[in-house]
Parts: structure tokens; C-alpha cells; sequence
């Protein structure tokens, strides 16, 4: 399964007009966006997408949650086996589909979450799904990278849909971004990527576990001279461009309730390098970020025509076991056009990085690691 690097998450579509939802929908579609998230349970919004995908289904991946219910509220959440049965068979019959591409085990947030998840009902009841073939792939949805952590490290799932912004990133592990959002976007946190964040990033390429990322956006308030926490908002191709050059990521997510809105992600395929540079903004918050490659391309252009950020982003994941370098891993560093063994050493990337990154040493690191 090959999704499209940005993707449609649905929510936003909640209580809106066919019209609307329709309009939308095959946006995105004709745009080149393959991968839509739908994790809301109530009829209608279902009915409509699935009305809106007709004729199309076979066009698109659906990641659709496993334990989403509204049962007492709207966006409730079940872990009892008959009530998320209940809601998951809802969901194929209101989308007119005999299966389901991700079936995501949602919202696993705490240790009790994970506990009521993969020791209860929810887990068996997912694996049924997958050998029945009525979901293609395991995957789940989490905003906590230490639970997160631990979930892919069940080997249990394909995919994980992630919370991945610069904002959220600076937020220790630790620290729970839903009870400390407000703090956050006042820039009440350490100005420095945490790095436990980024090794999680790291861990799931190294186990082959895909991630798609929600709150790419941040609800929209790292756009917002008011609510941003930066010197200066970010546009909407930096928050998709700082998302997909972490590791692992697959697609990044946007919450898209009018056909502008489409329209604002789509504009990241034609954007320039500069326009999608983030470098500037987040170098304001360097902290122990200093010597560590956020893979922003500022280095660039390589006189030799080295991806300095791909060597880079390669090296970090295999640098996290050097006994075990993952084929996927081995491979994607082997179809570059040019390695860290094509380093001539000329300094001209060093001169240009915000971080201070010492890239001549880290081309020869991966040369050898690498052998290439």
C-alpha cells in the first residue's frame, strides 16, 4: 500500500452538508490524495463519506478506528468487545465497504489504555479483523511518545498515527500536550526538540512501523500570530514539510472542512525550498538541538549533489543498533545517487546549517557504517 505524502483527516467534515462533504472529498481525490482518516462514529458523517467515495473506493486508504464509539458522548471511547464490534461493522456498512485498509486501535494515551487494549477484548477482536482480511493492516493512534514507544514495540502493528509538529516536539516526554496545550502555545516550554520525540521517530523507521500524523497544523495555531509560540507563525507547507522529513512519516494528516483548505495542502507539491524551509524559525529554539540534524535541507545544495539530510536521516536510525541496521534502512541509503562516501569535504554545507551540525565527520560515519 503506497499512500500519498499528504492526506485528509475527516473530522472537520462532522455536521457539515453533503455538499460539502462531497465537494471536499473528491478535492482531495483528484488532487492526488489517496489516504483519508476517519475516526468519527456517528451515522451521517459516516453515510456521507462513504456516498462521496462511491465508485471510488478502490482509489483510497481508509484509516478507520477500531473503539471509537458514542455510546454516552460523541467521540467516546469503548474497549468492551460487542459494543466496538458494534461500531467497527457500523462503519463498513454506513462506508458501503467490505473491508477497511488500517484498522486503527484508537486513542492509547496511558498505561491504561494500553492495558485495557492489548489485555483486553480490543486486540484479539483487531487480529480477527486482519486474518479475516476485513482490515489490510494493524495499526493505532496515540498522542504519548512513551506509550507510543511502547505499542511499536509490541511488533503487533504497521502504521501509527502520531501527533508531529515543532511546537508539540519541544514538549518533554514526560509531559502530556493535551493537560499543557495552553502553555504550550504561550511558549511556557524548554526552547529545544526533546529528544526522547525524535529517537521515537528514529525507532519506528528502524521497526518498519509507518507513521501518518495528526495535528500537523496544531489545530491551526501555529498559523496564528497570536497563538503560535514561535518568533513568527509558520505557514501551512512548513508544518507539512517539518512533518515529513521526520523519520518514519508517511503522510502527513490535514483537517480540511472547505475545498481551499485542500487546496492550502495541495500547494506543498509545487512549493520551493525556501518556502518550505523551516529552519529559521525552529533554530530559535536550539537548546540541545545544537550538533543534532533536524533534516531541513538548509545545508543545501551540495556541490557533489549529496541528500545530506536523507544520509543523515539514515545514519541516525542506524546508529540506534549498529549490529542490526534494518534492510529497509540499508537499502534506502543504497538507492541515493550519492553517499557519505562522495563527501569532498569542501565545508560549504557546514557553513550553511543553523544547528552546527557536524556534517563532514557524519558523511564519513555513514560511509563506514554503511560501507558506501
Amino acid at each position: 500500500m503506497s499512500a500519498s505524502i499528504i492526506g485528509l483527516g475527516a473530522e472537520y467534515l462532522d455536521k457539515k452538508p453533503y455538499e460539502t462533504v462531497e465537494s471536499v472529498i473528491h478535492a482531495s481525490l483528484d488532487g492526488g490524495i489517496n489516504i483519508i482518516d476517519l475516526f468519527m462514529p456517528g451515522d451521517i458523517v459516516r453515510e456521507q463519506i462513504g456516498r462521496a467515495l462511491k465508485g471510488r473506493r478502490d482509489k483510497v486508504l481508509i484509516q478507520g478506528h477500531i473503539c471509537a464509539t458514542d455510546i454516552k458522548q460523541q467521540y467516546d471511547i469503548s474497549r468492551d468487545r460487542p459494543t466496538i464490534q458494534k461500531y467497527f461493522e457500523n462503519l463498513l456498512f454506513r462506508l458501503n465497504t467490505d473491508y477497511i485498509d488500517f484498522g486503527m486501535l484508537f486513542f492509547i494515551d496511558s498505561e491504561k489504555n494500553f492495558d485495557d487494549v492489548f489485555n483486553g477484548d480490543a486486540l484479539p477482536y483487531a487480529l480477527e479483523l486482519k486474518e479475516k482480511g476485513q482490515v489490510r493492516a494493524l495499526g493505532a493512534s496515540s498522542h504519548n511518545p512513551v506509550i507510543a514507544k511502547k505499542i511499536v514495540e509490541t511488533g503487533l502493528i504497521d502504521i501509527l498515527m502520531f501527533s508531529i509538529n515543532p511546537a508539540f516536539d519541544m514538549v518533554s516526554a514526560n509531559d502530556y500536550i493535551f493537560d499543557n496545550e495552553a502553555d504550550l502555545m504561550k511558549g511556557k516550554y524548554e526552547k529545544n526538540l526533546d529528544p526522547f520525540r525524535q529517537e521515537f521517530y528514529r525507532l519506528c523507521e528502524q521497526k518498519d512501523v509507518a507513521l501518518t500524523v495528526m495535528k500537523t497544523l496544531g489545530a491551526a495555531k501555529l498559523l496564528s500570530t497570536e497563538f503560535s509560540p514561535f518568533s513568527r507563525p509558520l505557514s501551512v507547507v512548513q508544518c507539512i514539510h517539518y512533518a515529513l522529513t521526520r523519520p518514519a512519516v508517511v503522510s502527513a494528516l490535514l483537517g480540511c472542512s472547505e475545498v481551499k483548505h485542500v487546496e492550502e495542502a495541495l500547494s506543498y507539491l509545487s512549493a520551493t525550498a525556501e518556502e518550505k524551509d523551516y529552519s529559521d524559525i525552529v533554530s530559535d529554539f536550539q537548546g540541545s538541538m545544537k550538533g543534532s540534524c533536524v533534516y531541513c535541507s538548509h545545508c543545501q545544495p551540495c556541490p557533489v549533489e549529496i541528500d545530506i539530510a536523507q544520509v543523515m536521516k539514515n545514519l541516525d536510525i542506524a546508529r540506534l543498533d549498529e549490529g542490526n541496521i534494518p534492510t529497509g534502512v540499508h537499502k534506502a541509503y543504497g538507492d541515493l545517487k550519492n553517499r557519505g562516501s562522495a563527501c569532498t569535504a569542501c565545508g560549504s554545507c557546514e557553513k550553511r546549517c543553523p544547528f552546527s551540525v557536524p556534517i563532514i565527520e557524519n558523511m564519513k560515519a555513514a560511509a563506514t557504517l554503511f560501507g558506501s
